[in-house]
């Protein structure tokens, strides 16, 4: 991880883009988004406030998810 960057340079991101990369970008709350580096960042509808400070971290590893049960068929078990 690097160190915390203030958000009023995130137009500088396109600079910072390493492969296997992206951005934790955080709020005043300390909420998180994960994101690429994008020219308009989307804030999540839920935040209260705006971003504040960003850094690169590793790209997070995908997290396992259970297969989708099949089915119930009437009449069997």
């Amino acid at each position: 991880m690097t160190d915390w960057i203030d958000f009023s340079r995130w137009p500088d991101c396109p600079s910072l883009t390493r492969p296997g990369h992206v951005f934790e970008v955080e709020n005043a709350q300390g909420q998180v988004l994960i994101t690429p580096c994008e020219a308009t960042l989307p804030v999540p509808w839920d935040w209260q406030s705006g971003p504040v400070r960003f850094r690169l971290v590793p790209v997070p590893p995908a997290k396992p998810s259970n297969p989708i049960p099949a089915p119930a068929v009437p009449g069997r078990r």
